[in-house]
């Protein structure tokens, strides 16, 4: 999926401001470059002007951000690495762990798009990629789940 669709998912589903989007990007790095004007471009459609093409970096920075924003820092533990290359299976991971979802609750919000999925299936997407039953996240999957999120914290 494209990552400024993503962005623009999360913040209309937890109905963020622009600053308050930069200000959870900060959480992993205060130096992060980015500041409300870009993050107003990556919000616009990709037909429009002024329309900024959303970087792994970004988008990595605000969703390990958004797991502080949301679960707190741990202080005995040291800062995660930001990733570097932001797929699908990455944004599911780090939304999963976010908002604190169990298996229980990741097929709740399949169900709720939706778009059910077996046992097997969901716990092949969250394994290591060289895992024999490891499965990429289609684009389709993880709009279905941004949905069905977006049900269950905005309520349906």
């Amino acid at each position: 999926m494209i990552n400024n669709d993503v962005l623009r998912s999360i913040r209309y589903m937890l109905d963020l401001s622009d600053g308050k989007v930069v200000e959870i990007s900060h959480l992993t790095d205060p130096d992060f470059p980015i500041e409300k004007a870009d993050v107003e471009a990556f919000l616009k459609k990709d037909n429009e002007d002024g329309y900024v093409e959303c970087s792994n970096a970004v988008l990595a920075h605000f969703l390990d951000g958004l797991v502080i924003h949301r679960r707190g820092r741990n202080p005995d533990l040291p800062p995660r690495p930001v990733e570097k290359r932001v797929n699908n299976n990455v944004v599911l991971k780090k939304l999963r762990v976010a908002f604190e979802l169990k298996d229980l609750d990741m097929h709740e919000v399949f169900e709720a798009a939706g778009f059910p999925i077996s046992k097997p299936e969901l716990s092949a997407l969250f394994r290591q990629p060289g895992h024999k039953n490891f499965r990429l996240c289609g684009d389709q999957l993880l709009r279905n789940f941004l949905k069905g999120l977006t049900l269950r914290v905005r309520g349906a």
